[in-house]
């Protein structure tokens, strides 16, 4: 449901087009809750024109002080403490789940009966189980759904899919992916929610290897079967009232993946790795080149294509960098070479999503469907059930 306003949006040809608008609520108010706010509101004024304009209206959250804190910040007409008023709320036509995962099916089932379009912070849900509940409840509904992966938003990402699809690369032999931060890998670091099975359902996996897992799919292809092992380091930790609690999820896991197009890879990732705050390097090899993302240079890609280079003598990776106007997403932004930020793949991210809302259409294939999102589910509990066993594990959806 949109509300159509009483204002004249100017496009970049001077014509005049009547621009709808949507109440978003948000459940979830610390990081992700931050990022996604800042691209509703970033989206407003940088995009020429918006493919629609949002109206925060509802923050939801645990704690009545801090999240009313947050709303006066963000901005958001009013705050609750019960996530049931925001989804039944009928000033909100989109809700948005920043929320721990524990709180990712439930809120977002009850949305979707209540025909709120919806973007859910990944993972989708703690187990591929619980995310196919989500999956049907919006298929039911007919609502528009995204999964907030958000990397598909860099341009660099996007560039490496067209390259791709376009068959430049050729046959994909090879996809090789690593995801490595420190922040938890001291044994004084304090028990959170993402420590504990209960409220994430996986640990690293669930954090930072749907990420990986999801740039899989998305550049190379569906997988075929996994192999994997994964750690826990430090199996206690203390709680902030001074009491020690089991760590239940993964600090670290690697994994052997087979494509059904026959490519092959590995995946890992880890927050034990010292020195490494946010470092996710992607590397495809083909029959005529290969493609490298580090996500801690955003705006760079490296590219070997000797088929298409000259001259024979000079031949080696290239860094483009990835800010002309040309380029996936930069058409809004700055002039060429003036770089732009992590932060601004949710503002990718939420156009595309508001675009499928106004069009009627689904977000896929660039974005990422709560479907993508159960795939990327069935993938991580294959990895940690091949450690559990052993074995190597198929990869088998609904």
């Amino acid at each position: 449901m949109t509300e159509k306003v009483g204002f004249v949006t100017m496009g970049e040809m001077g014509e005049e087009r009547e621009v709808p608008t949507f109440g978003v609520g948000m459940l979830g108010y610390a990081f992700m809750g931050k990022a996604h706010t800042n691209a509703y509101k970033t989206l407003d004024y940088i995009d020429t024109p918006p493919p629609a304009r949002t109206r925060l209206e509802i923050l939801g959250g645990r704690s009545r002080d801090k999240v009313e804190a947050a709303a006066r910040r963000y901005g958001y007409a009013r705050a609750v403490t019960n996530w049931h008023d925001l989804v039944a709320s009928p000033d909100i036509q989109i809700f948005d789940n920043s929320a721990p995962n524990n709180l990712h099916a439930e809120p977002c089932i009850a949305a979707a009966e209540a025909g709120k379009h919806i973007i859910c912070e990944k993972p989708l849900a703690r187990d591929a189980e619980e995310a196919w509940r989500m999956v049907e409840a919006v298929q039911k509904a007919g609502v528009v759904n995204m999964t907030a992966f958000n990397y598909r938003f860099v341009p660099a990402v996007r560039l490496m899919h067209d390259i791709i699809a376009a068959g430049r690369l050729g046959r994909i032999y090879h996809f090789r992916a690593r995801y490595l931060q420190e922040w938890i890998i001291s044994p004084e670091f304090e028990m959170v929610w993402r420590l504990d099975a209960a409220e994430a359902g996986s640990g690293v996996l669930g954090d930072l290897g749907t990420h990986i897992i999801d740039l899989a799919r998305y550049l190379v292809g569906e997988p075929e079967s996994v192999q994997g092992l994964a750690r826990t380091f430090i199996p206690e930790r203390r709680t902030p009232e001074g009491s020690t609690a089991q760590v239940t999820v993964d600090d670290a896991f690697a994994a052997l993946i087979s494509f059904q197009n026959g490519a092959m890879g590995t995946l890992e990732a880890s927050r034990f790795a010292q020195g490494r705050k946010n470092h996710q390097v992607v590397e495809i090899n083909g029959e005529k080149g290969s493609l490298v993302f580090n996500l801690e240079r955003l705006n760079e890609l490296e590219v070997y294509l000797p088929e298409e280079e000259e001259p024979r003598d000079a031949q080696g990776f290239r860094q483009v960098l990835v800010t002309e106007s040309y380029h996936p997403y930069y058409a809004a932004w700055w002039p060429q070479g003036h770089i732009i930020g992590w932060e601004h793949t949710f503002v990718h991210e939420i156009r595309h999503f508001l675009q499928a809302i106004v069009d009627g259409t689904t977000v896929t294939p660039h974005g990422a469907d709560f479907m993508d999102g159960y795939r990327a589910g069935v993938v991580a509990d294959a990895i940690l059930e091949s450690n559990r066993t052993g074995r190597r594990v198929d990869v088998t959806y609904r």
